[in-house]
């Protein structure tokens, strides 16, 4: 029985419980979670295979800008790639931005947080670097940067 409101509800307390989940994460273990977003498996990939290792710098958002965008090719890959991005470039701005961090929004997307209290949503910036080429990584960060 398809009853729509009922599957919004469960969305919506998915999403809730999900964000929850990894607010609660977050407080717990913050270098875990550093770790973990850091990852990014199939950027890293990409950028091997370009001849780039990333070092978790902001230059190599600078490097990162040059690639050749191939995976534009691919609809299916651009987005996670894009997500991997935006990970990757909230790591680099956690790294050298003293007081930044990640936050979850009640939506359950991780952002990131500036000392000034300024919020930033790297994952949308991510998956726009990857679908268009802007912002520019090395864009965003120079932005945050400012404070």
């Amino acid at each position: 029985m398809n009853i729509p409101f009922l599957g919004n509800w469960r969305s919506r307390h998915d999403t809730e419980q999900g964000a929850g989940r990894l607010a609660a994460a977050l407080a717990e273990d913050p270098e875990g979670i550093n770790e973990l977003f850091a990852e990014c498996e199939m950027l890293r990939a990409h950028a091997r295979s370009a001849g780039l290792e990333l070092d978790e710098s902001p230059r190599s958002l600078e490097e990162l800008d040059q690639l050749m965008p191939r995976w534009r090719r691919d609809p299916e890959i651009t987005p996670w790639l894009g997500n991997d991005a935006g990970f990757y470039l909230g790591t680099v701005i956690i790294r050298a931005i003293p007081g930044a961090g990640w936050q979850v929004w009640p939506n359950g997307q991780p952002m990131i947080r500036l000392a000034s209290g300024r919020e930033l949503n790297v994952v949308e910036s991510g998956v726009s670097w990857a679908m268009t080429g802007s912002p520019e990584l090395s864009q965003a960060y120079a932005e945050a940067s400012e404070g």
